[in-house]
């Protein structure tokens, strides 16, 4: 099968050394998460990696699909330019998708040079790690429900079984940001009830799916997060898959929940 990995990966500025500073040392961890997961990504021999981020161009009733042929790592908001390194985009499976998917989904195609944070932190850590490969970057809907964020990773997990590609998906997310005084978005009980949640319908395996959809609206919004959907599109790719659940770790150092896991198959 083309799908050759799926996980779910933070995406903290905290977790690259020259903006964390004294921090970074916090983030051991998680760090031997992202080391974990280009090991594998390498062994693996993956072509492609589609990550899926909340923070790339959101439209209200679409998903976002960037078909930049180049892209670059920038990220002068955390006080930090890398040296400027080339990413090649898989422009041929991302023209596949919108192809194929369009017919079904509202998809809209934007070329965006600068990786977006939520793309451009992954990728920055693993190429560090010594994995360069093409990427497809895409970015839920802010207004379409989870069952359509669902459907859709339903259908993008299919067009993947039929590639002759090696692809991995990467959902590019944060649990909550409220779950201390100090957090960015301030304090709320609901942070850590999300988080908690989170993990333990994750532990369901392949009733997950099932189980995050079933989770509150409510408690998804006061919980300040950026993974929920990013997270449900990559449970619908997996649907075909018998997977478990690998939780890799789990920090919340800095008020934000960061959550690591691969999702064995």
């Amino acid at each position: 099968m083309p799908l050759k990995s799926a996980n779910l990966l933070p995406h903290s500025p905290l977790l690259i050394p020259e903006i964390a500073q004294m921090n970074y040392a916090f983030f051991k961890k998680t760090n031997e998460a992202y080391a974990e997961t280009a090991e594998k990504l390498i062994t693996k021999d993956v072509e492609t990696i589609i990550i899926i981020s909340s923070h790339a161009e959101i439209s209200k009733d679409s998903f976002c699909l960037n078909v930049a042929p180049e892209m670059i790592i920038n990220l002068k908001e955390f006080g930090f330019i890398p040296p400027k390194t080339i990413i090649k985009s898989d422009a041929i499976f991302a023209d596949q998708i919108n192809s194929k998917l369009g017919q079904d989904f509202p998809i809209e195609m934007i070329s965006e040079s600068v990786l977006d944070h939520g793309s451009a932190i992954p990728i920055f850590l693993l190429k560090n790690l010594g994995l360069n490969k093409k990427i497809i970057v895409i970015s839920p809907a802010s207004e379409l429900d989870a069952n359509k964020h669902y459907d859709f990773g339903l259908a993008l997990g299919k067009l993947i079984n039929e590639s002759e590609k090696n692809i991995a998906i990467i959902a590019s997310g944060d649990l909550s940001h409220r779950l201390k005084r100090k957090s960015p978005g301030g304090y709320s009980p609901k942070g850590a009830k999300f988080d908690n949640k989170i993990i333990e319908n994750l532990s369901t395996d392949n009733k997950a799916a099932e189980n995050l959809l079933k989770m509150e609206e409510k408690l998804i919004n006061e919980a300040g997060e950026c993974a929920y959907k990013s997270l449900i599109i990559s449970l619908g790719i997996l649907n075909e898959k018998s997977f478990e659940s690998k939780i890799m770790a789990y920090q919340n150092d800095f008020g934000v929940g960061y959550l690591s896991v691969d999702f064995k198959f």
